[in-house]
């Protein structure tokens, strides 16, 4: 006979049972109720899916309590309830995890004593083998006082877990990131999880719906972390080629993907159909069932970006709701994967245009080195500033750095159009003053009302630094578009800014616009030059000019020695914010230029003789350097043609020059001209224009650069 007196019925509990569409009478017969009336084995377990026959959705029980907060009554017919010892007369904190008790057992008693409801706070109940249920549950005040407290649990686990994985997964762009996400989240219906993604899809390409039969698939998640066995796939590999046609082909059927469920491990030994496979892709003997979901971008035709895979024990077989479930976290997730991929892609080419951008080799007479450090490691953070270095043909080098403004995928594409743009221009010959007038006008049509802002991105205000470096002379041509001033450390330990004119920067309003100066200095060999932005020097706690200080301070004590990569890098750990805010470039170069006895200069006057002088100078120094005989007759033959012109068609003083660089002999002809030597197509009968066929037959490269006195033609010869 239970020990409180019956609830009326307008109790709580009845309430609940009604609600339910069930009422249990209370009697001590029927009080364990009906799962262990009717003996059902499933009580004995915990049943996470509602089996056949049972009603599909139901959440909701109920258990009554007495003032001593034992159990007197329960409703917990629903499957979902099955495994929760809530047996009459036993103390409700039993079906409690310990460390939840003392916190329970004051709120139970608190609402006995305030008569005020406690309601919808998230508990776990402790199922008989030791497994939890996450329920919503509520703490009612039975109507009279005396007859003790009703308390309602709703079973929301699985919707609970289903937002809660969402919101997780949605939380980073990072592809490998998302799947693992993914995968950790679907672990809670089974004993393995893995991801598999189209590889189109893990390196960020464009997808599209292919034949079946070409897909390939690579593993982007595996949950839990342990050791697999021999043959298994894990973490970043292929799929065998048999396995990726299997699974397109099974979640494609019928030309519509679909989930599959492969119940036991005779199913799967039967469709896998090798030994091979089934090492690959089983993930242990007691996986014996698999439910593969494929993850599908809605469009016409929908197109498969991969495919989830559960492994289960073969005492847990998949139930129809568990499928609809992992279908829904799937369907619901799958646009945060295709998301993860477009940021792939765009980091991808982002990171592309930076590397081509990244310096190569500056030559023999440079040595180079560059830190290049993002905001942020992913694409939005990729793209704002450009280093680069690279050999003139005629010897010199060009040494160049930019802070093109704002991030991303914009940004890098008009730092690649203004990289490349400089560096064809200085490659024909164009001063450094020259080049940014033209990048200057560049940023200006870049940023029109068609191709600029109504794109939602402007580069007005970009920054550029370009210093070109002549070995022979050891003379450096800088020219600034709003960029700080470049470091310069004198062989002799001594260093500081240059004292380059300010600038208002690339693309400035027509008004503001003013010229662009060159600032020429000489940096004799062992010297260094740093070029940076301003992410390495700002710091809002401390003065611009403090921080550029810092920098000429640790640019000064790198050592001639030292491996100019790591001293950059050390450079960049000293002197950078301790909270970055901008992207960090750095370039540094050490002078070295030509040595003495490979370079010859000589002036003559503009005079009949002026081939002939030029001839007799040339031919001694090559016999000095023992040059072979068909290279001095095509030099001597190339330095006549060259002076020549000068005379005929410029005056002024001619300037001859060689210089013996690796297999090559550079010869250099300056006058005071400005008229540009052009290569046409003359007839038979014509005079003009010989003298450039005759050098552009000789060499392996010849063209024109520019002087504040002149033109200097340049033309190179192989050894």
């Amino acid at each position: 006979m239970d020990s409180t007196p019956s609830p009326s019925s307008s109790s709580p509990f009845d309430l609940v049972s009604s609600a339910l569409g069930r009422y249990i009478p209370r009697g001590p017969a029927t009080a364990a109720g009906p799962a262990e009336s009717r003996g059902d084995p499933a009580a004995g377990q915990p049943e996470h899916d509602h089996p056949a026959g049972g009603p599909p959705e139901q959440i909701l029980g109920a258990v009554n309590l007495d003032r001593e907060l034992r159990v007197t009554h329960r409703n917990l017919e629903a499957p979902v309830f099955a495994g929760l010892d809530a047996v009459p007369g036993s103390p409700f904190v039993d079906l409690l995890p310990r460390g939840d008790v003392p916190t329970v057992t004051r709120r139970l008693r608190q609402v006995l004593e305030t008569g005020e409801a406690h309601v919808a706070r998230v508990q776990r109940l402790r199922r008989r083998d030791g497994s939890e249920l996450v329920v919503s549950m509520s703490i009612l005040p039975a109507a009279a006082s005396q007859e003790g407290l009703t308390v309602s649990v709703i079973a929301m686990a699985r919707r609970l877990h289903l937002y809660a994985a969402e919101t997780a997964i949605g939380t980073s762009l990072d592809i490998g990131e998302t799947a693992q996400s993914l995968a950790e989240s679907l672990l809670a219906w089974g004993d393995v999880a893995a991801v598999d993604l189209d590889f189109a899809v893990w390196t960020g390409e464009g997808v599209t719906e292919r034949a079946q039969g070409r897909i390939r698939l690579r593993r982007a998640a595996l949950v839990p972390d342990r050791a697999w066995p021999e043959g298994y796939v894990t973490l970043g590999e292929d799929l065998p080629g048999d396995a990726s046609r299997l699974l397109s082909q099974a979640i494609r059927r019928s030309d519509s993907p679909q989930s599959i469920v492969l119940p036991d491990r005779e199913a799967i030994e039967r469709v896998l159909g090798s030994p091979r496979l089934v090492r690959a892709l089983v993930p242990g003997d007691r996986s014996a069932g698999v439910a593969c979901v494929p993850l599908v971008l809605e469009g016409d035709p929908p197109v498969v970006l991969g495919v989830a895979e559960v492994w289960r024990r073969a005492d847990r077989p998949f139930a129809d709701s568990e499928l609809l479930d992992l279908q829904e976290l799937v369907a619901r997730t799958s646009h945060h994967v295709d998301l993860a991929r477009q940021h792939q892609r765009e980091h991808t080419q982002v990171l592309a245009l930076q590397r081509r951008l990244l310096p190569r080799s500056a030559g023999g007479t440079v040595q180079t080195a560059s830190v290049y450090q993002p905001t942020t490691p992913d694409s939005a953070g990729v793209g704002g500033d450009w280093v680069n270095s690279f050999p003139l043909p005629d010897g010199r080098t060009a040494l160049v750095v930019g802070d093109v403004v704002g991030h991303g995928l914009g940004a890098a594409a008009t730092m690649g159009q203004l990289s490349m743009e400089a560096r064809a221009l200085l490659s024909a010959g164009l001063a450094p003053d020259e080049v940014l007038e033209h990048l200057d006008e560049t940023v200006t049509l870049l940023d029109d009302a068609e191709s600029g802002l109504a794109a939602g991105y402007s580069a007005l205000g970009s920054t550029c630094c370009i210093a070109v470096y002549d070995p022979v002379s050891h003379r450096v041509a800088l020219s600034s578009a709003g960029h700080l001033p470049p470091i310069l450390v004198s062989p002799d330990g001594r260093a500081g800014p240059l004292p380059v004119r300010p600038h208002p920067g690339l693309g400035a309003e027509f008004a503001l616009r003013e010229p662009f100066g060159v600032h020429t200095f000489v940096a004799p060999p062992g010297s260094l030059l740093a070029l940076y932005t301003d992410g390495l020097v700002e710091d809002p706690a401390v003065p611009i000019d403090e921080g550029i200080g810092r920098l000429a301070d640790a640019v000064s004590a790198v050592h001639p020695w030292d491996t100019l990569q790591q001293a950059a890098r050390r450079v960049v750990s000293e002197v950078m914010p301790t909270r970055q805010r901008d992207d960090v470039t750095l370039l540094l170069a050490r002078m070295i230029g030509y040595r003495k006895g490979d370079t010859a200069t000589w002036r003559l006057p503009a005079r009949d003789d002026a081939a002939a002088r030029a001839r007799a100078l040339v031919a001694a120094l090559l016999r000095q350097w023992r040059t072979r005989d068909s290279t001095r007759d095509s030099v001597l033959l190339l330095i006549s043609e060259l002076v020549t012109n000068a005379v005929r068609f410029a005056g002024g003083p001619i300037t001859v020059r060689l210089i013996r660089a690796g297999s090559g002999l550079l010869c250099e002809v300056g006058d005071t001209g400005n008229g540009r030597p052009r290569l046409g197509r003359g007839g038979l009968l014509d005079d003009g224009g010989r003298g450039l066929h005759v050098v552009h037959r000789l060499t392996s490269r010849w063209g024109v650069r520019w002087t504040d006195t002149g033109k200097v033609v340049w033309a190179e010869v192989v050894r």
